[in-house]
């Protein structure tokens, strides 16, 4: 066979692909189809073995004709596979889908409860000219425990309270006061932050959570009295729970203030009267605060007789509890149920 006749022959190969292919039903019969006319066995195969026997002047036409053979074939296969996809979408669509239904409005998404109740305090703080600061969740000693006045053997070093990494060296953060001393020790004077972040203690039961949220307060200047501190505390929890909530500061105990006191206010729930809620007390615990210790001060380079200070820290899950009444365990705040969730908007 001559190169005249190959490529006569390569056409007619052509042609009779195309024809064949109205008899072919699914896209197995196309690609079956195709392996006949472009497999090992297949005719044009068959005619490209025969290229080395023909004139090298002659070579190009043919080795052109064989290209264009096989982009045909392959072309009108995959235009013809397309057209039986396109087909069946269609049938699939006509049998299983009625068009005429009105379209399904999408889920629209919204604030975690408590990330909704963190920026509001947040937003009070910050009208209060307060700015915002973070650091490290993972942290040293030094930070957590010795600069802010920890002796060698509070209960809070203890491996039941802490989740130590290395003992001794580095541990989970189980408060955010490791931001007041890293501001302390890093800004100029006055310092006026609080310090938002999650928090870690070897605490689970339906009112304590491993893992929580915390917001913590630091005012650092020249003549900070304790009615400052007041008069700020005050003015949040009204900005919080309303302008008639009753609230006591009552004397306490903290390592790194003093004087300390914890803020309580008038069970919301009972007004005062007595109730499961505030263990029939009529008062519930909000917060810890007080004035700077002068020690802690000192250990970030800050002359006690000079500047004073306070700070406080809240527990943004037991805000949150108070505030959406109803909530009985804080482990629903964590379990992610959509159902939960979605009844809370900002």
């Amino acid at each position: 066979m001559n190169s005249g006749e190959i490529v006569s022959r390569l056409r007619e190969l052509g042609d009779a692909f195309k024809a064949d292919l109205k008899s072919r039903e699914s896209e197995m019969d196309i690609r079956a189809l195709q392996a006949a006319y472009l497999g090992g066995k297949g005719e044009v195969t068959a005619l490209r073995k025969m290229l080395g026997k023909i004139p090298a002047e002659e070579r190009r036409t043919v080795g052109q004709a064989l290209n264009d053979v096989k982009d045909r074939i392959e072309k009108a296969a995959t235009s013809a596979i397309d057209i039986l996809k396109e087909g069946a979408s269609r049938e699939y669509l006509e049998r299983h889908v009625d068009l005429t239904l009105p379209g399904r409005v999408p889920t629209v998404g919204s604030l975690h409860p408590l990330s909704i109740v963190m920026y509001d305090i947040v937003d009070i703080f910050v009208s209060m000219g307060f700015d915002v600061v973070s650091g490290p969740e993972v942290e040293t000693d030094y930070y957590n425990f010795g600069a802010l006045n920890f002796p060698d053997d509070h209960p809070a070093r203890d491996m039941q309270d802490t989740f130590f990494i290395k003992e001794g060296r580095t541990l989970l953060r189980t408060h955010t006061s490791p931001v007041q001393v890293r501001t302390m020790q890093s800004r100029s004077l006055p310092i006026k932050v609080v310090a938002p972040g999650v928090v870690y203690r070897r605490d689970d039961d339906p009112t304590h959570s491993p893992m929580f949220l915390q917001i913590e307060g630091l005012l650092v200047d020249e003549g900070v009295t304790f009615a400052h501190l007041k008069g700020v505390l005050s003015a949040f929890i009204h900005q919080i729970f309303g302008r008639d909530v009753k609230l006591r500061f009552r004397p306490s105990f903290f390592p790194f203030t003093e004087p300390s006191a914890e803020v309580d206010i008038e069970c919301i729930a009972c007004r005062g009267r007595g109730c499961r809620l505030c263990s029939q007390s009529g008062w519930i615990e909000i917060l810890g605060s007080g004035m700077i210790d002068p020690a802690v001060l000192e250990e970030s380079s800050i002359d006690p007789e000079r500047y004073t200070g306070f700070a406080f820290g809240l527990g943004v899950d037991r805000i949150a509890m108070l505030r959406y009444e109803g909530i009985t365990s804080i482990k629903l705040f964590y379990e992610n149920d959509p159902r939960f969730l979605g009844c809370f908007r900002r």
